[in-house]
């Protein structure tokens, strides 16, 4: 029975997302507002980290599965991915660096903000 309270909040937060999604008037998706949601009511307290803990760890340890459906995609268009390879792998290259960065420097001024405490 607890893990179907589980799937139920996570399908909750999704379905959330969803309605939130189509009424706000920029493009923002669905899975992008349903984590904030999960994220908020995480930090409020309204949902615990016990709360989803089994459900998260299946879909984490799992996660590979879900990259198939777009492992297919890019497949079925390889002609159109083979003749702009050289540009996916470039961005994919800066945009690992800039994320690399991004992270490395965010740690950095946490450590300094907390004063290097845990």
């Amino acid at each position: 029975m607890k893990i179907l309270i589980q799937i139920a909040i996570v399908f909750s937060l999704c379905l959330a997302g969803e309605a939130i999604s189509t009424l706000i008037p920029f493009p923002v998706p669905a899975s992008i507002i349903a984590l904030i949601l999960l994220l908020i009511l995480l930090l409020t307290g309204v949902i615990k980290v016990d709360h989803i803990k089994e459900k998260s760890d299946f879909l984490l340890s799992n996660m590979a599965f879900f990259f198939v459906p777009a492992g297919v995609k890019v497949i079925e268009h390889f002609d159109t991915v083979k003749s702009v390879w050289l540009a996916i792998v470039v961005i994919g290259i800066v945009t690992t660096v800039i994320v690399f960065l991004a992270t490395a420097l965010t740690v950095k001024l946490i450590l300094k903000v907390t004063g290097g405490k845990k």
